[in-house]
């Protein structure tokens, strides 16, 4: 099997590489990578309840940010590109994408304000300052993904990938200082998960000219005439990645909540095939969108088959490792709050791995302008998963097994939903690959 990798990323390597690629790539693994530093770090200061509160922010800053935002980053990228392409200016559409994720940051933020006291009293276990480092999250993000939209849609790839990894690189930083000054506050490890982003798009900015070009004015319908289904797909999609997360908060009980610190810090162990789907989709994916726009279709189904053996090894090896090494790593990196079993890292990694196939498949209805049956299909994931966890007792097995129904019911409808519009000819391959190209993973 290693050989058989090795001989399809050889393969791959003749393939030409969109310039920014690699810098897009690197950036993705440094945020990820940086994910893991910050949850090792806190996890060695903080107490159970703490870790445990702090993971519910980490859960929520995951799921309303690249859920609400990520759509629009998407659409600015597009449609900037096309008027670039035509010789328009961006700058009216951009300010456009700004007032409209600014008016959902501000619907998001008002409506937390209504339900602060069940947040803070529920979600929080009575800690405010998360709360504060949910609306610093919330403005953060909101002005990085409109900026990461800018910058990708001008073709300024560099930048964009210098972003991604400055924001890992500060968030990892700050963990790793008050790591060693002692501070056991969960309040404060909450504002070194949501500020980095304004730094980054503060460090990526530097330098770069013309991105606001005077052009014509922006209707709304220029973005996408169905943005709203794909705010909802977006939002549903990241709220079943982190749906386990909040499942063994709100259902643990008092002598339970050792067990919620141990499940999460489990669940990111599991999440590692994640990380490195992000590297072989920014390495192989844009490749692919090239051999299609140059009409190469033999080589296309070729690097696409390659593609598509690249992903199952790393989910197939990454779910056996997981398996038999899982526990002993998990306990090396986080000691107290680790007492998973095989089986338990088993079930984790098996969920995420066909949550990195329900992934891939709704790129596929979002690029044949399915956004509807995209949308349902993981209102079925979130069915499933709340069905699944409502029908144990077992406070971690009911969580592991939701989020693998979960994932698995998306993915089967999603499929179900894809081949046969995919055989019909309801869109081009050229379609599916870009839009999967420019769909990064949030972990």
């Amino acid at each position: 099997m290693v050989e058989r990798v090795q001989r399809l990323t050889g393969a791959a390597k003749k393939l030409p590489v969109p310039e920014g690629t690699w810098a897009i790539g690197a950036g993705l693994i440094i945020v990820g990578l940086s994910a893991y530093g910050f949850q090792i770090f806190a996890a060695k200061r903080l107490s159970n309840d703490d870790f445990n509160s702090l993971n519910v922010l980490w859960a929520m800053v995951f799921v309303l940010t690249p859920g609400l935002f990520q759509p629009l980053e998407q659409e600015v990228g597009r449609a900037v590109s096309a008027r670039r392409a035509r010789g328009e200016g961006g700058g009216p559409l951009v300010k456009r994408a700004a007032l409209l994720g600014g008016m959902l940051a501000l619907a998001v933020a008002v409506a937390s304000a209504i339900a602060y006291r069940p947040i803070v009293d529920e979600l929080f276990t009575g800690r405010a300052t998360l709360f504060v480092g949910l609306f610093v999250a919330l403005f953060c993000y909101y002005v990085a993904f409109i900026t990461r939209g800018t910058l990708s849609g001008n073709g300024r790839f560099r930048a964009y990938g210098l972003m991604q990894g400055t924001e890992g690189t500060v968030r990892l930083v700050a963990c790793l200082a008050l790591y060693v000054i002692g501070v056991k506050s969960a309040g404060l490890y909450g504002f070194a998960l949501a500020a980095p982003p304004i730094v980054a798009v503060a460090i990526s900015l530097r330098g770069e000219r013309d991105l606001m070009l005077p052009g014509p004015e922006a209707p709304y319908s220029e973005l996408s005439g169905a943005l709203a289904w794909l705010l909802l797909g977006s939002v549903l999609a990241q709220l079943l990645s982190y749906a386990s997360v909040f499942g063994v908060k709100l259902l643990a009980t008092e002598s339970q909540k050792d067990l919620s610190s141990h499940f999460i810090t489990g669940l990111f162990i599991a999440r590692v095939p994640l990380l490195l789907f992000q590297a072989v989709q920014a390495a192989l994916l844009p490749k692919l969108a090239g051999l299609a726009s140059e009409g190469k279709h033999d080589d296309f189904r070729i690097g696409m088959r390659r593609l598509i053996a690249v992903v199952v090894t790393l989910c197939v090896s990454g779910t056996i490792a997981a398996t038999f090494i899982g526990p002993w790593a998990g306990k090396k990196l986080f000691a107290s709050k680790w007492d998973l079993a095989n089986r338990d890292m088993f079930l984790l990694t098996l969920a995420a791995t066909t949550f990195i196939l329900a992934l891939t498949l709704a790129q596929g209805l979002i690029a044949l302008k399915a956004y509807k049956e995209n949308a349902f299909a993981w209102i079925v994931g979130i069915v499933s998963f709340v069905v699944a966890v409502s029908l144990g007792n077992d406070l971690i097995l009911r969580n592991e097994l939701g989020f693998l129904a979960g994932g698995t019911a998306a993915a089967i409808v999603m499929a179900g939903l894809l081949i046969p519009r995919m055989r019909a000819g309801g869109g081009s391959l050229r379609d599916l690959v870009q839009v999967v190209e420019h769909e990064p993973l949030e972990i």
